[in-house]
């Protein structure tokens, strides 16, 4: 099977090579979703996915490029995710033996922050940005329709892939997945786990919807495409996808009465607040247990907030070193599954790493409304609403599960196109200026020759 990867990283980087850059920016996307990452080529010990090898290729296009090197700025979202990166490779090498540490950051600096600079240097502009949208848009449509077809028929058509898996090469019954409701099975698809299958879907959605502005076909072809990506993370049959989608639909239906968002902000507070005075139990562990449509293990989520809280003096400076938190016990389970982003990136670089994550989130968030409010573009701002929409798609989320996968890369991937986004207004406004200046100067010097 490692000729058949090495394959697809081929094509897939001979695509990054030739297409114009926000369509090799696709091929990217394409590979990723579609071809399973737990695929790997295997150079001495290290393993390279099909994805990791169409970036490097991807990276070095972007970096040989004086067009989109010209057209680069430096933002203040690109500083904090590099310093993020800093900590979660710093962190790794001072907790973990160095071979190990070298050979797991190389393969998370393609990932992570080579991923994040692809997209912020090929996205340059509104119209690259929703050509982009476009294309991953309907990449992912099909795959939408393949999860239902999974969910409802009960077969698997990349689950036998599992077995040529270089670290796990056990083969799953698809017989042995439970059923929801006895009806619907988890749809699952090129991924790893139905989660972040249905999650992918969730990220994408505020982005699809967006388009439904543009002209031409695409302001109804939007609404089509939506609709998939929604049936798409509903066959996931996952609780975490489910509310992402809900969410993001429930956000960007009052795009129109963006007046209500304070007043919603300021009621779950005090919701929170009222809860947490009143009740037995903490203000999470209801929330978590109301926000679950397909009976999730709410329970096991909560109590790993619990633990992390209770145990903080034991990590906050280094993590746990790569070992076992030792909660699993107090969950009933074996070992502890870390399945809230939050907490992981506590476990694995300290409070550090939390502060990374959130600091992260707060400027992509801080970049979008910024631009909300500094544009008076109805398309432009209907961006800037999708973005955060998907953002808090991800804080949800992040609650009860952590990225893995191919996830991790769309995840940077959609945070350089983000950072590009919030220059947009800036861009316009320096290319006005510098109009109006040599505007002014040529009416000098015909006033000098005068």
């Amino acid at each position: 099977m490692q000729q058949v990867t090495l394959l697809i990283g081929i094509v897939g980087s001979v695509l990054a090579l030739i297409l114009r850059p926000p369509r090799a920016l696709v091929a990217y996307v394409a590979v990723l979703v579609w071809y399973p990452s737990y695929l790997t080529v295997q150079v001495g010990k290290a393993d390279f996915s099909a994805g990791r090898i169409v970036i490097v290729f991807l990276f070095l296009r972007c970096l040989l490029s004086n067009r989109l090197r010209a057209e680069f700025t430096w933002s203040r979202l690109d500083t904090w995710v590099t310093l993020s990166v800093v900590v979660y490779v710093g962190m790794y090498f001072l907790t973990r033996p160095f071979s190990l540490a070298l050979e797991n950051r190389s393969g998370f600096l393609m990932t992570t922050w080579t991923t994040y600079m692809v997209a912020r240097l090929i996205i340059t502009n509104r119209k690259s940005l929703a050509g982009f949208v476009k294309g991953v848009g309907l990449i992912l449509a099909p795959l939408a329709i393949l999860g239902v077809v999974e969910s409802v028929t009960h077969r698997y058509f990349f689950l036998h892939l599992k077995v040529f898996r270089a670290w796990d090469t056990i083969l799953e019954d698809p017989t042995q997945i439970p059923l929801k409701w006895g009806l619907f099975g988890r749809a699952v698809g090129p991924f790893s786990h139905p989660i972040m299958f249905g999650m992918c879907f969730a990220m994408f959605l505020p982005l699809v919807w967006a388009l439904r502005r543009e002209r031409g076909y695409w302001g109804h072809l939007a609404y089509a495409v939506s609709a998939a990506l929604v049936a798409g993370a509903l066959s996931s049959m996952s609780s975490n996808a489910w509310m992402a989608a809900i969410f993001a639909v429930l956000i960007l239906s009052i795009e129109r009465h963006k007046g209500w968002v304070k007043p919603l902000l300021k009621g779950l507070a005090a919701g929170c607040v009222l809860v947490e005075l009143v009740s037995n139990r903490r203000f999470y562990h209801v929330l978590l247990q109301y926000a679950n449509p397909v009976s999730g293990t709410w329970w096991q989520r909560a109590r790993l907030v619990d633990c992390a809280i209770e145990t903080v003096g034991e990590w906050w400076l280094l993590g746990y070193k790569g070992r076992d938190p030792g909660w699993g016990r107090k969950m009933g389970m074996g070992h502890t599954d870390v399945n809230n982003e939050f907490i992981l990136a506590g476990v694995n670089y300290g409070i550090w790493g939390v502060f990374a994550l959130c600091a992260v989130l707060v400027s992509a968030m801080r970049g979008l409304i910024q631009l909300h409010r500094a544009t008076d573009d109805a398309v432009l701002r209907s961006w800037a609403w999708a973005f955060a929409t998907t953002i808090v798609v991800w804080i949800i989320s992040f609650q009860g599960v952590s990225l893995f996968g191919q996830n991790i890369d769309l995840f940077y991937c959609l945070l350089g196109c983000i950072g590009s986004l919030a220059g947009f207004p800036t861009q316009r406004r320096t290319a006005r200026a510098q109009v109006q200046v040599c505007a002014r100067r040529q009416l000098v010097h015909q006033s000098s020759i005068a």
